[in-house]
């Protein structure tokens, strides 16, 4: 077993940072992140770039790998997605998950992508990307959007609709669905309508304050058309036991998110027969009464943030050193210098992106979501 991070590299237009979980034997995981970090270069320059990297590094230290899940973070999706879409049109071999959060290093566009070995994917014609391996199917979902008349009205034919792909697939919201994220326009304004949606529709599926929720975040960001209020990435296992879900609370330090009249989880770990995978939900400087931390105070609410998630982390026997991967988005862009200053002494090589993304409280300055995985050995249950 050899599971370890690596060095970011650096070549003259690009970063990439990449987590490596390899095993001898079974499904290896891959986190990457590549940024453009030559912001005086055109929008296409420096997708291509990005684009370059990714395909070397699949012929070198990716070798072997397919990509699973990508998520592009642009500056300006009116001017960008299409070009974007066009680029990319042949090396889609994935679920795909576009959104207006803007890399706060002051280019236009980074990306996340999530690599596997050894396992069989497809699209499937109901446009869940399906990852299969042993008994599992890994259904992947990016980049749903609508147009209903508002943010309530989006939400809920985003969630209807993806309840019908579940089923359709043998599955259901409650017992498969592990991860969701909600990008938001005008969080402020339209992030009411989700929550009031998402609570609605969560209850017909038996996800109650009593039985469970959905980590999941739900943070600012925009699609490239203004008509689009709400878009959604889900993530959903088929083939897994119920008693394989665990979620996190750290009660002495956040509290149920019914409590303030949302209904997501803080986070979720999954058991495989060898290994842990962890599912961090967007996490604020907040406390177990619900109140925003140090309202005010960039530095303290990072800080108290990261003691949230390491709470969070040790319910599942999990560390930062385990995490692959770390997206952190800032309400306002004058907090950047600060926080990767912050983020680059503690955490120098986890691949992590900072965006402009207001979070869906205003008193909250930053959030971070993270995902990972150790070794774990179930006997009960089937390997990854």
């Amino acid at each position: 077993m050899n599971s370890k991070k690596q060095q970011p590299l650096k070549s003259e237009k690009t970063l990439a940072e990449i987590f490596k979980y390899e095993v001898a034997d079974g499904v290896s995981e891959y986190h990457l992140m590549i940024h453009a970090i030559q912001p005086e270069s055109t929008y296409e320059e420096q997708l291509n770039a990005i684009i370059d990297t990714y395909y070397q590094l699949r012929e070198k230290e990716l070798q072997g790998t397919v990509a699973i899940f990508k998520r592009y973070f642009l500056s300006d999706a009116s001017n960008q997605a299409d070009t974007l879409l066009a680029l990319t049109a042949e090396s889609s071999d994935c679920a795909l998950s576009i959104v207006e959060q803007p890399p706060l290093n002051g280019t236009k566009v980074a990306v996340w992508i999530y690599l596997q070995t050894k396992v069989q994917t497809q699209m499937l014609h109901n446009g869940l990307f399906e990852v299969k391996h042993g008994p599992y199917r890994h259904l992947w979902g990016g980049s749903s959007f609508n147009r209903a008349a508002n943010s309530e009205y989006q939400t809920r034919l985003l969630l209807n609709d993806y309840v019908m792909q579940l089923i359709e697939q043998g599955c259901k919201l409650a017992a498969n669905c592990i991860r969701t994220w909600f990008f938001v326009q005008n969080v402020d304004v339209n992030y009411a309508g989700v929550v009031k949606a998402r609570n609605e529709v969560f209850v017909t599926q038996n996800l109650t304050e009593k039985t469970h929720y959905i980590s999941s975040t739900g943070i600012g960001g925009r699609h490239a058309d203004p008509k689009v209020l709400v878009q959604m990435d889900t993530y959903a296992v088929g083939g897994i036991k119920p008693e394989q879900i665990h979620f996190l609370y750290a009660p002495t330090h956040l509290n149920p998110t019914y409590e303030y009249g949302v209904s997501f989880e803080r986070g979720t770990y999954v058991d495989y027969g060898d290994r842990r995978q962890v599912f961090i939900s967007g996490t604020a400087s907040i406390n177990n009464k619900g109140e925003v931390v140090y309202p005010g105070e960039i530095r303290k609410q990072t800080e108290r943030m990261w003691e949230n998630v390491e709470a969070l982390l040790k319910e599942a026997e999990c560390t930062f050193d385990d995490m692959g991967q770390m997206i952190v988005y800032l309400r306002d862009i004058a907090d950047y210098t600060i926080v990767k200053e912050m983020y680059d002494k503690r955490f120098p090589c986890t691949p992590k992106v900072f965006v402009h993304a207001p979070v869906c409280r205003p008193g909250w300055l930053i959030e971070m979501e993270c995902m990972g995985v150790k070794t774990c050995e179930n006997k009960e249950y089937a390997p990854y």
